[in-house]
């Protein structure tokens, strides 16, 4: 890859939550610290059920133009149920939910220094304000470069005059395939996967010091007393990459599910024993009749998850 470039991330939409107590309102609900967002920092996070098992994961931003409101980034054709939810605890609260206006689109930057084209600091979460939009260096790893949510026209702009040309969705798809990051519910089950089997505590989703949110017991709980049985994994495919939801063995034995993919490179949920068990034989796993290859990124460290105290 030769110089940033950018994609329109079509998938993807913006809710807009202002109001005096749209603070504190977000801070008793979502899985990371509210208090953190500034026009210097954006977040990442998620709403779970009050069982600690996904429904939402989005992007908190201040709003560049409305003061104490934020923009959540999050899937497109999810966004009415995200909203939806969200209103059912809104109650007397001084809170207005609605979408972004018409005009505005999520688009994301990537490739060596998109960052610093954007004039950006290249960490996690880092943020700015642009001509009515906002762009942030993507919380989850700043290796998957900015991401700039705002008017079509000024985030255009934006990024001529970073120098940052267009590309295709397919090169960003397979960046964030070999990332081994997860594509909200395309990878995570709604209402059946635990955000700590996804990596989305290590992909800096979830605060563990804040104060009380849905879901907060059982997911601590996890993460002070038991260990993870299973986890999302970056794999790679000797052939096209198996389709989504095909179960994984390994010696003709279910150990995982496949996810997402793109090529020959997808993410599979699969359980960290016989991963650990496959690589000291140093032996593929299987999907039907094609063989995958798990790898651990750099940024998960799993070198003691293999108790069985996690939840299923």
């Amino acid at each position: 890859m030769t110089g940033p470039k950018f994609i329109v991330l079509e998938m993807r939409s913006t809710l807009v939550v202002s109001g005096g107590d749209a603070e504190m309102f977000l801070q008793n609900l979502i899985s990371n610290d509210v208090t953190k967002v500034s026009a210097q920092r954006a977040i990442y996070a998620t709403l779970l059920t009050p069982q600690g098992k996904f429904l939402h994961d989005f992007f908190v931003a201040a709003h560049p133009e409305i003061a104490a409101a934020y923009v959540i980034e999050t899937e497109a054709d999810r966004m009415a149920d995200l909203e939806q939810r969200l209103t059912m605890y809104r109650l007397r609260a001084d809170v207005t939910l609605g979408a972004a206006p018409a005009d505005w689109e999520v688009l994301a930057a990537f490739g060596e220094g998109a960052a610093e084209a954007l004039d950006l600091e290249p960490v996690e979460g880092a943020a700015a304000s642009r001509d009515g939009s906002v762009a942030y260096v993507d919380p989850r790893l700043a290796s998957l470069g900015v991401r700039a949510v705002g008017p079509t026209e000024a985030l255009k702009v934006l990024m001529a005059d970073a120098g940052i040309s267009e590309s295709s969705n397919s090169e960003y798809e397979e960046l964030r395939l070999s990332l081994g990051i997860p594509d909200g519910s395309r990878d995570i089950l709604v209402e059946k996967s635990f955000p700590l089997e996804c990596n989305l505590d290590d992909l800096n989703a979830i605060d563990y010091e804040k104060g009380c949110y849905v879901g907060q017991e059982l997911t601590a709980r996890t993460h002070h007393r038991a260990k993870i049985r299973k986890r999302l994994f970056p794999v790679k495919s000797e052939g096209p990459v198996p389709e989504a939801g095909l179960p994984v063995t390994f010696k003709d034995k279910d150990i995982g599910e496949m996810r997402s993919g793109a090529g020959q490179q997808g993410l599979a949920l699969l359980r960290i024993e016989s991963l650990k068990s496959a690589q000291g034989e140093d032996q593929p796993l299987m999907v039907g009749e094609t063989a995958i290859v798990p790898i651990i990124p750099p940024w998960l460290d799993i070198e003691d998850e293999t108790s069985d105290s996690a939840p299923d």
